[in-house]
């Protein structure tokens, strides 16, 4: 079973027999394994619909369930928007593909396959190169506590300075990418762009990546205003993240993202 640690009541129908998202259960490994790659293939379409793309660039993973030393990632240049099961890719920490028939993206395997190899408990990355990520990233400063949208990261990302703006296709480079996402979701790579990570699912790991992106969006906005935003007090914003920026809560945004595709992308599980 995919736990997600402690659900939120305040989430939760009070009523029993209403419509809700259930944590799934699997019978075997081949049931989790297609659940992880549906949702990886899923999580792929999302960040097209989001403008994610730039070119090759961008990586998603998420380990294997029997063979957590290896992971399945998008396949290089392949549009996000065309990912799909048939297409996914099985990498090793050594860049080895495993199984499918295309390339993986070096840089993404330098980053990914080290967080991935450091921390056993991460399940799923993401990381591309957008827009209004790749520029707050320029300024080298963390996510500030002015909304509850951005208190959902107070604490729990870090900034990395070290090899910023540097073109990561040496080991050296991954390596203090992991070292940085040492308990915590997410990660401001100075110059680069945003990282995060799950240690439940690929779900979680890509709605938090969507949500930084937006919480970057408005730290510039508030920015270029010239106004002084109000900051959160930190016992509150403590609190808003505990109760709204979780790996439930990141797992139960990305189900209305899951339904509208089910619906209007069925190829990808082609």
């Amino acid at each position: 079973m995919l736990d997600l640690g402690n659900r939120v009541s305040i989430y939760q129908p009070e009523q029993d027999g209403l419509i809700f998202p259930d944590l799934p259960e699997f019978a075997t490994v081949a049931e989790e394994r297609r659940h992880r790659k549906e949702r990886l293939v899923a999580a792929c379409r999302a960040f097209a619909l989001q403008g994610f793309d730039y070119g090759f660039a961008g990586h998603l993973t998420v380990r294997d369930p029997e063979r957590p030393e290896l992971y399945w990632t998008n396949p290089m240049c392949v549009h996000f928007d065309k990912v799909k099961m048939s297409n996914l890719i099985l990498v090793d920490h050594a860049g080895r593909v495993i199984e499918g028939t295309h390339a993986v993206n070096r840089a993404g395997f330098i980053l990914h396959a080290n967080v991935h190899e450091e921390h056993p408990d991460i399940i799923a990355m993401c990381h591309a190169h957008t827009v209004y990520g790749t520029a707050w990233c320029a300024t080298g400063l963390p996510i500030d506590p002015i909304t509850q949208d951005a208190c959902a990261f107070f604490e729990d990302h870090v900034v990395i300075g070290e090899q910023g703006g540097a073109v990561a296709v040496e080991n050296h480079a991954g390596s203090d990418v992991a070292k940085a996402f040492k308990g915590v979701k997410a990660a401001l790579h100075q110059n680069h762009g945003l990282l995060t990570a799950s240690r439940h699912s690929i779900e979680s790991a890509a709605f938090w990546f969507i949500a930084l992106e937006r919480c970057c969006q408005q730290q510039l906005a508030i920015a270029a205003s010239g106004i002084a935003p109000i900051r959160i007090p930190a016992d509150r914003a403590r609190y808003s993240r505990e109760h709204v920026g979780s790996e439930y809560i990141g797992w139960l945004h990305f189900q209305t993202i899951w339904n509208q595709l089910v619906i209007d992308q069925p190829d990808m599980f082609d």
